[in-house]
């Protein structure tokens, strides 16, 4: 565990991903709305833990080993693909954040109970693993993000494809310092999210005094 932990202090991140989030956060903050981030990644959750940025997370979906009492790893305990990331998108839409509870997450939940709901969502994803998620947070008015290397111009066909296709709202370089085009697309859909909460909140304050 503590070897593959400590490769993940070496990952080098994309530009602006130090800092991103205690901007965006900031920026969250001044709007009035609490901001969470999370992780669901077909990639290895031990090493993820490694990286600079994991205290950041609320919650980190991702594949990881069983290991016995000297930290050995035994065999997978978790293994998260294409086909089941789109489960933890549910997770935290119910707020059941504890991969083993499977009642709570199968059982009804008025839509206004839900802790966070699919059109507060922005989802960003580098990989084909993550268009199922996309797609579905953005059909449930979300909002999607298809990111790729700013340093690889030619690997942006795919997002630029799914942007094209409708299967999300913007494709990007993976650039995240201040100005860039997802920090751009971030706040504006921050400041949407707040605006349709605070106009879903008048409308039905109104109905009720229309009702009395």
């Amino acid at each position: 565990y503590e070897h593959m932990k400590q490769g993940g202090a070496k990952i080098e991140l994309f530009p602006g991903v130090q800092g991103w989030f205690e901007r965006i956060n900031a920026y969250a903050l001044k709007k009035g709305i609490r901001l969470e981030h999370y992780i669901i990644s077909a990639g290895l959750r031990e090493i993820i833990e490694g990286t600079s940025v994991a205290r950041h997370f609320k919650a980190i979906f991702a594949s990881a080993f069983l290991y016995d009492d000297k930290g050995r790893a035994l065999w997978p305990a978790l293994s998260v693909n294409y086909t089941n990331k789109t489960q933890f998108l549910f997770r935290i839409n119910k707020g059941c954040l504890d991969t083993g509870e499977h009642v709570r997450i199968n059982q009804h939940m008025d839509d206004d109970d839900k802790p966070m709901p699919f059109a507060h969502m922005i989802y960003i994803g580098d990989g084909d693993t993550d268009v199922p998620s996309m797609k579905v947070v953005k059909m449930e008015r979300g909002y999607a993000v298809a990111v790729y290397p700013p340093d690889k111009p030619d690997a942006a066909s795919p997002a630029r494809t799914l942007a094209h296709d409708g299967r999300v709202d913007l494709a990007a370089p993976a650039d995240y310092r201040a100005g860039s085009d997802i920090d751009v697309f971030v706040k504006a859909a921050l400041d949407k999210i707040k605006a349709s909460a605070h106009l879903e909140v008048f409308k039905k304050t109104h109905m009720i005094g229309l009702s009395n």
